[in-house]
């Protein structure tokens, strides 16, 4: 079975958007000042040697202008010769490619990726999604790439309505720019009090 992994780059008050690509908002490429050489290679081992990606078609969409044409580099190569498994009632225009459409059930499309054999699956961005695969079942880990801001509006990571859970921290480690890696794994229904 293939793990699915959810990566995400967000701030402290829970913005996840990076761009006005999908609406109105004001803090482009919030995340550049902070990028390292430190923290990309983070990434890079986070990810791992190789993987496939699981995208909302919004998500898809932007990565697909930008991506294909990026010089080579062990990120740029990795994305693009990764599958990209997408969220979307348009699977005939997936041009990117590898790439497939989960088909009309999401739900039913992620099991089946998950249960076949290769290797483990990333959903980058695609906030959409994060509470299905939560609600659902069928995230096992949660990385959350933290920066030291406050943007105050945006694209949130959790939609309001995202199923109460709890999660176990995997490790934590912290860079000299002020980025935070926090890796948990999903441990659960939330038990309270």
């Amino acid at each position: 079975m293939r793990k699915l992994k959810i990566i995400e780059h967000i701030s402290l008050d829970g913005v996840i958007q990076h761009s006005a690509d999908d609406g109105d908002f004001p803090y482009g490429d919030w995340t550049a000042p902070y990028r390292t050489p430190a923290g990309r290679d983070a990434v890079l081992v986070a990810q791992g040697e190789r993987f496939d990606l699981l995208l909302g078609r919004r998500t898809y969409d932007i990565w697909s202008r930008f991506w294909p044409k990026a010089p080579s580099s062990p990120m740029a190569d990795g994305i693009n010769v990764a599958t990209k498994y997408v969220a979307t009632h348009r699977p005939q225009s997936l041009e990117w490619g590898p790439s497939e459409g989960l088909g009309p059930d999401i739900v039913e499309g992620i099991r089946r990726i998950k249960s076949e054999d290769g290797p483990d699956l990333i959903l980058w961005g695609s906030s959409t999604l994060t509470s299905t695969l939560l609600e659902h079942g069928l995230a096992d880990e949660v990385l959350l790439i933290v920066y030291p801001v406050l943007l105050g509006t945006g694209k949130r990571f959790f939609a309001e309505a995202t199923p109460a859970c709890a999660f176990e921290l995997v490790s934590t480690k912290a860079f000299p720019s002020g980025i935070i890696f926090s890796t948990y794994k999903v441990a659960g229904p939330l038990k309270s009090g």
